[in-house]
């Protein structure tokens, strides 16, 4: 069983990586709004994740996305401070019977307030960071980036959960 959920979620991490590479790296919604699809593999981890190897998944994808873009570690550290926040999302919007070991952000089992809370929150919390750090500073113009490229990686994360990740998996 953990064999099939490691490659399992390595196969996710190269897509997830391949995908933002090769074709979201050219899709800009209105010229500010930037997808980010590569931050999926870390919302889609389970919820019980050990939490040293949360942070160092998401500096393996963050700095593997800085290697390609040439972003000199805006993504690494985003993506860590993504991860860091992670459990800490996940505590405040824990269900009144709490989670079980092997429940995973998924949009079926924890249905649709509870995922789009769990990932815009993520979401918005990734990109203020990418932002923030690209022009190392605020700018009322990144108030328009974050807001398009919040939405715009929200929907596509929305579909694909409604595309892949089956209702009969979060039934388990």
């Amino acid at each position: 069983m953990n064999s099939v959920f490691g490659i399992r979620h390595i196969v996710q991490f190269v897509l997830f990586i391949a995908l933002q590479i090769l074709l979201f790296d050219s899709l800009v919604l209105f010229g500010t709004g930037f997808c980010f699809i590569y931050i999926s593999f870390l919302l889609f981890l389970p919820i019980h994740i050990n939490k040293v190897l949360l942070l160092f998944l998401g500096f393996v994808a963050g700095f593997t996305v800085d290697i390609f873009y040439d972003t000199m570690g805006i993504h690494a550290a985003a993506s860590v401070l993504l991860a860091f926040m992670r459990p800490h999302i996940l505590n405040l919007l824990t269900p009144r019977d709490g989670y079980e070991t092997s429940d995973s952000a998924n949009l079926h089992k924890m249905g649709w307030n509870w995922f789009l809370t769990y990932s815009l929150l993520l979401i918005a919390i990734h990109h203020t960071a990418v932002f923030m750090l690209e022009i190392f500073g605020f700018d009322w113009r990144i108030l328009l980036n974050l807001l398009l490229s919040t939405m715009f990686t929200g929907v596509v994360v929305v579909i694909l959960q409604l595309l892949f990740f089956s209702v009969k998996r979060a039934s388990r």
